[in-house]
């Protein structure tokens, strides 16, 4: 009878568990985006809003409020409500 011999080799690649796949998921690439002009600020509410004269309040008052600022070229803009 032949004795066998048992490598460290042989015996850490049959006892490890093995390796399970790689799920993570892949990280999302930055996407840059123009700021939001007046014209989306007035389609958003508006989407919102029962009627034209509900979308014109709203933003005036987030304009009046200071909730949204304008900004032109870097330069923020006062918005006047009359």
């Amino acid at each position: 009878m032949k004795k066998q011999r048992w490598h460290a080799k042989r015996l850490t690649n049959k006892t490890a568990p093995k390796k399970a796949p790689n799920t993570m998921k892949k990280s999302l690439k930055k996407v840059t985006r123009n700021a939001p002009s007046l014209g989306d600020l007035i389609l958003a509410v508006s989407s919102v809003s029962r009627n034209n004269r509900e979308t014109v309040a709203a933003v005036a008052d987030l304009l009046e409020s200071g909730r949204v600022c304008l900004n032109s070229q870097g330069r923020k803009i006062r918005a006047r409500v009359v």
